[in-house]
């Protein structure tokens, strides 16, 4: 599925699986397509199940960008259930796939996640007015409290809702920044702290935090001739404490408000403020230091095409186009900003999105995806970066802070599923519990009804036939899908 093609050792696997398939619906060619099968279909009803490995298979191939079939598929029955919220399952989604998928975003303005997948799906959020999102990476989310009495961080696992509060550093002694005080906002950041961990099934395992903000010698908001201090807190999960800080002085304040970060290999972190300085902060080595963008205006972090530090800035004029930045190192020079790619809006995005040139910006970078968030006054638009590809996620948004969730969905186990919506959290909101399950059912019979048509040939599917029967594999989800035609499995309760 998805142009998913076996290997040698599937290939040998599946011939092995395929010997023990029960012949409830192999297609009968012989017969017209307007025969009646039910008697023979009811005869074989006590058929023996598919084997656990080729479920597996299957449901493995279920496109990752929509997320609703690998829930669905969790409410058949209990063994599926099982076997899609087990951690190995997500491992070989991520080996499958390589690159996950986009589910949603944090928005500033909106109080829950918008998804952005090709379902309606969405994740469950913290309630905007008294949080403010500031970071995503490695399954989690971060925020900051909107409250001035409790200033506190909130570190969120999106997919199995998880959580924990985190107070803010001591060393952090400045009121509570707003728009009329001279306090700048601060900002953090935060990671996986596993040692060798490939951050394919990161939930649950420790955490770290960076929190970083500005303030003056005397740590008042006032701003004075001796400039500021820029600093750095470390906090770890392990061990529920903050670390000592890190600074480094600044000719001015820096401000991290409509701003993200990126993580560069395993230990730096940057940051972007509105002064046009990047600051960077070396987790191993505990130091940090500012340095200029190659623009003063217009920039975004992300991470180049090689994985180092990146930088994209929009261009202003009639025609905008996205020039992509990237850091070189030499030998014999410091590092210097080298122009990598430039895109052409006016070719990528659809005709009236470039109108107003002053709605044209770039609000966030999905890091683990390669994926830009250009807001225009057509709506706000996704692109891809390899291969270049764009499309609309959502209306304007307008200028705010911008955080990708970039993650493969796996449901949790049955257990744990009160921290989460089981569809778009419209459905089950108000008492609706029974009227999203019905939509459920009735979502799931229709995706079996499609499959059943396509291997009997009765009619067309929207299920892109051609790719799901590429190979074998795809021909047995078939399969699958009308031997739960015939079973009724789809009502079997959990």
């Amino acid at each position: 599925m998805n142009g998913t093609v076996c290997t040698a050792a599937e290939e040998s696997r599946l011939h092995s699986l395929e010997s023990n398939l029960p012949k409830l619906v192999q297609p009968n060619r012989s017969q017209s397509t307007h025969t009646n099968t039910q008697p023979d279909l009811a005869s074989n009803m006590a058929a023996p199940p598919l084997p656990v490995e080729l479920v597996e298979e299957i449901l493995l191939r279920l496109p990752p960008d929509d997320p609703t079939c690998l829930l669905r598929a969790s409410l058949v029955c209990k063994s599926w259930g099982r076997a899609v919220s087990h951690p190995n399952f997500r491992r070989r989604l991520h080996e499958l796939h390589r690159t996950p998928p986009v589910l949603g975003f944090f928005h500033d303005w909106r109080h829950e996640c918008i998804p952005t997948t090709t379902s309606s799906f969405s994740l469950a959020a913290p309630d905007r007015r008294f949080w403010w999102v500031l970071d995503s990476r490695h399954g989690r989310a971060l925020f900051l409290s909107e409250n001035q009495v409790t200033e506190e961080l909130l570190v969120w696992e999106p997919i199995t809702g998880a959580q924990r509060r985190v107070s803010l550093p001591a060393a952090f002694d400045c009121s509570y920044p707003t728009a009329a005080s001279n306090c700048s906002y601060p900002t953090a950041a935060v990671f996986c702290a596993a040692d060798a961990c490939d951050h394919r099934d990161c939930h649950g395992g420790p955490f770290h935090v960076v929190f970083v903000f500005t303030q003056s010698p005397e740590s008042e908001c006032d701003s004075d001739d001796e400039g500021y201090i820029t600093s750095a807190c470390v906090y770890s999960s392990e061990t529920g404490t903050w670390g000592k800080p890190t600074s480094t002085h600044v000719e001015l304040a820096m401000d991290f408000q409509y701003y993200s970060s990126v993580l560069v290999g395993r230990s730096l972190l940057y940051f972007m403020s509105s002064s046009g300085l990047i600051v960077e902060y070396d987790c191993a080595r505990h130091s940090l230091r500012a340095f200029e963008a190659p623009e003063e205006e217009g920039c975004t972090l992300m991470l180049a095409d090689d994985g180092g530090l990146g930088v994209n800035e929009l261009t202003q004029g009639f025609n905008p186009r996205l020039k992509l930045w990237s850091m070189v190192a030499s030998d014999d020079t410091d590092a210097q900003w080298v122009v990598s790619r430039v895109i052409n809006l006016e070719k990528l995005l659809p005709v009236g999105a470039l109108l107003s040139v002053a709605g044209v910006l770039v609000l966030g970078f999905a890091e683990g995806a390669n994926v830009i968030f250009l807001n225009t006054v057509a709506g706000l638009f996704a692109i891809e970066l390899q291969p270049e590809r764009v499309k609309m996620v959502c209306d304007d948004c307008g200028p705010c802070r911008l955080i990708p969730v970039v993650s493969f969905y796996t449901p949790v186990p049955g257990n744990r599923h009160h921290d989460l919506p089981l569809l778009n959290a419209t459905e089950v909101a108000g008492g609706q519990e029974k009227r999203g399950e019905e939509k459920t059912v009735e979502q799931v019979q229709q995706l079996i009804d499609n499959g059943f048509n396509a291997i009997e040939g009765t009619t067309s599917t929207p299920l892109n036939l051609s790719a799901m029967c590429s190979n074998r594999l795809g021909f047995y989800s078939y399969k699958l899908l009308a031997l739960l035609k015939f079973a009724n499995v789809w009502h079997v309760r959990m």
